[in-house]
């Protein structure tokens, strides 16, 4: 491990962009402990007591407890996400998008721009609802959580929120340029990460008092060793589809005659599902739990991840967008078209059409299997922890996204250690062409 360190800071471009990855979620940290204005920071911790199990400790463990504490990145990145899917979906269903994200670079740039500006107007919407509800919140005693309500903290709030998203999406998008790994994805990673010392100590602490019980710790770390053991064996898991490529002559060489494989891997979409389905349903849920009329109230209470009915929305959202999102990175056709362009086949199937056709068949059961195992991946832990009566939330999306992300960072570090070990073996070595 200490040799596998080196050789990531011994080379300058892989240093940089590791350091400068660091010192964006340093930024984002810091952030999440800068307070909205107008807000009583105590009354509100003790609005927030109690709340760890439902979807507000969902919510707050996703934005690294700035929900909780109602900072600056109270929002978090959820609005920006749900942009996304927005747009992804409009690819699909409008076609001047669809021809749109079919124009190369430029339309990707005019779809990332479309994407901010669906993430401002979002912001706003949502922070307004949280600016309303935090007007309406008291606490224990009926202390109010905003001491001087009105317009001038309502426009504050939704100003300070909505900014506050803008910079996190940011940051995202210069992790993903100039650091390593998925910047957004990251972000979600570091909020998640930064309650686990929170959570060691109060487990300590509950072992001490009593209240949670030593088989009882004992079955929550059987529970995740199994889930991580499942994420990281599922994650590498893959269908191979036979490619045999027949024999050809190019000038004097006889080429083909090889067998290959198509690696399809089970769980193509990766951590997007989960993500994307906890942001559909805390768009909201959030705003919900915040309004004090007593039938909004009764459906958020039932929106709690132990509750069967939030369950049933989460599951079938996963299931969805496994199959919405391997279906936008993943074409069949283009595959298809590029086997049979370079002389392979499968075999017992007719290239172009019927092969398309039969890698679309195995993509579709492949991807249900892994649609299955991520929606158990993030409902059973949830689940069996709840009928322990554990007192800290923990939940299988969270160590879903953990484990993805970090084992997706892992794979874009070896990937430039492995580049650089070309760079190496090829210095020095200039190529030049022969004119005929």
């Amino acid at each position: 491990m200490i040799a596998f360190i080196q050789n990531i800071f011994s080379i300058p471009e892989l240093r940089r962009r590791i350091l400068f990855t660091l010192g964006m979620l340093a930024i984002y940290r810091v952030g999440c402990h800068v307070p909205t204005p107008g807000i009583d920071a105590n009354v509100l911790a003790k609005f927030f007591e109690g709340t760890e199990g439902t979807l507000l400790g969902l919510v707050s463990a996703f934005t690294g407890g700035a929900l909780q504490r109602m900072t600056v990145f109270a929002l978090g990145i959820m609005p920006y996400i749900s942009a996304s899917i927005i747009l992804q979906l409009l690819t699909v269903v409008f076609e001047p998008v669809e021809r749109l994200a079919k124009e190369g670079e430029q339309g990707r740039k005019t779809i990332t721009k479309w994407t901010r500006y669906g993430t401002i107007i979002l912001s706003v919407i949502q922070g307004t609802g949280i600016a309303f509800g935090l007007q309406t919140m008291t606490g224990p005693a009926g202390e109010p959580v905003v001491p001087n309500p009105g317009m001038g903290f309502i426009l504050l709030t939704v100003i300070t929120l909505t900014a506050g998203t803008a910079f996190i999406m940011w940051l995202g998008e210069q992790i993903t340029e100039r650091g390593i790994g998925n910047g957004i994805s990251l972000i979600i990673f570091a909020g998640i990460v930064a309650n686990i010392p929170a959570a060691l100590i109060n487990t300590v602490r509950l072992l001490k008092t009593g209240e949670l019980g030593p088989i009882t710790l004992l079955v929550i770390l059987v529970i995740m060793v199994a889930v991580v053991w499942a994420i990281v064996f599922m994650e590498r898991a893959q269908r191979r589809v036979p490619i045999h490529y027949a024999k050809r002559v190019v000038g004097m060489r006889n080429m083909g005659g090889q067998t290959s494989h198509l690696p399809l891997k089970i769980n193509m979409s990766g951590v997007i599902p989960p993500i994307f389905a906890s942001s559909i349903i805390m768009f909201p849920a959030t705003v919900a739990n915040l309004v004090d009329v007593p039938w909004v109230q009764k459906i958020a209470s039932m929106m709690t991840p132990s509750h069967w009915l939030y369950n049933v929305f989460f599951v079938a959202f996963i299931i969805f967008f496994c199959y919405f999102y391997t279906a936008v990175t993943f074409n069949p056709v283009d595959v298809a078209d590029n086997i049979k362009k370079q002389g392979g086949y499968v075999p017992g199937i007719r290239p172009g059409k019927a092969t398309a056709e039969y890698i679309d068949m195995v993509l579709g059961r492949i991807t249900f299997a892994g649609a299955i195992y991520v929606s158990l991946v993030c409902v059973l832990p949830t689940i069996l922890i709840g009928k322990l009566n554990v007192p800290f939330y923990f939940g299988g999306t969270s160590l879903l996204i953990v484990v993805g992300v970090g084992m997706d960072t892992a794979a874009q570090i070896e990937s430039h250690l492995i580049s650089r070990s070309y760079e190496g073996f090829m210095k020095g070595v200039t190529l030049k062409g022969r004119r005929g």
